[in-house]
């Protein structure tokens, strides 16, 4: 077996389990309990509207692909997800707005080069293991002149500390996986980038949490419908360390509440970077 052939079958076992476990757990409900508002943010401070041509790479069930369409520009929901697609495909319905559903890695887009107007991804593009090989594909498929706009978790925010307190719990990574909230990091994105991306606005704000009434529960709610923490879990389930995990998850709430003992507040970090290529 020759070394490309290798690799290939490697990124395919890779690619496997992170659909996997995206698939697991019940990530729209999240997205309704608390994310929803992230979408919106992003297509706004893109500037995207009437007739441009938009790609989201990673749009899970299209919380930033619906409002983009329902500003009338023409958008393509991409993710590695088919469950999440065809979660998309029904909000889409309801809202009774057009878009179109495509099963893509966001490391080997199948779009043709410079195809876009806009290249988006609020909290997806960030999640694929190989950073440098999906910036590269952002780029490839944005039009010169066009827009690449990104939302990302920070690596000192919550999800970052989230990361870091599940990390000792969960399987070592293959060689050359990067920590996704590294896409939040300023410093990592002009690296990842290069010249190739001009990033004119970049500014660091919160999304307010204050759906859960007791900190915990948000561990909880983690647990029953995030992929990644319901992967992490079962790992350490496996290793007889489950009881381990559910105390550092329930240490990690209570010291990143902001609210009071009878209703929880979170503050958490994301990075907002938009740029142009040139």
């Amino acid at each position: 077996m020759s070394q490309t052939t290798t690799n290939r079958t490697a990124d395919q076992q890779l690619k496997a389990k992170h659909r996997a476990v995206w698939a697991s757990g019940d990530y729209p409900a999240m997205v309704d309990t608390f994310l929803l508002p992230l979408g919106p943010r992003l297509v706004q401070a893109a500037g995207i509207g009437a007739g441009q041509h938009v790609l989201d790479v990673g749009a899970g069930n299209g919380n930033a692909s619906l409002p983009a369409a329902a500003t009338g520009a023409r958008v393509t929901a991409s993710d590695l997800t088919p469950e999440l697609l065809a979660s998309g495909r029904e909000r889409a319905a309801v809202a009774g707005l057009d878009l179109e559903w495509v099963e893509a890695d966001a490391e080997h887009l199948p779009f043709a080069d410079a195809s876009y107007d806009v290249v988006m991804s609020s909290i997806g593009a960030m999640f694929a293991p190989h950073h440098q090989q999906t910036a590269d594909e952002l780029v490839r498929v944005v039009r010169p002149g066009g827009t690449v706009a990104l939302l990302s978790w920070t690596p000192e925010g919550m999800v970052g500390e989230l990361f870091r307190t599940m990390k000792p719990f969960a399987p070592t990574p293959p060689p050359g996986v990067q920590p996704p909230p590294l896409w939040g990091s300023e410093e990592h994105l002009r690296g990842l980038f290069g010249g190739r991306v001009e990033f004119h606005r970049i500014v660091r704000d919160v999304l307010e949490v204050t759906a859960f009434q007791r900190a915990r529960d948000f561990g909880e709610h983690f647990k029953a419908n995030y992929g990644p923490t319901i992967a992490t879990r079962a790992n350490a389930e496996r290793e007889g360390r489950a009881a381990e995990f559910d105390e550092a998850l329930d240490q990690f709430c209570d010291e990143w509440n902001q609210g009071t003992p009878d209703r929880a507040r979170f503050e958490i970090e994301y990075l907002v970077a938009i740029g142009t290529r040139p």
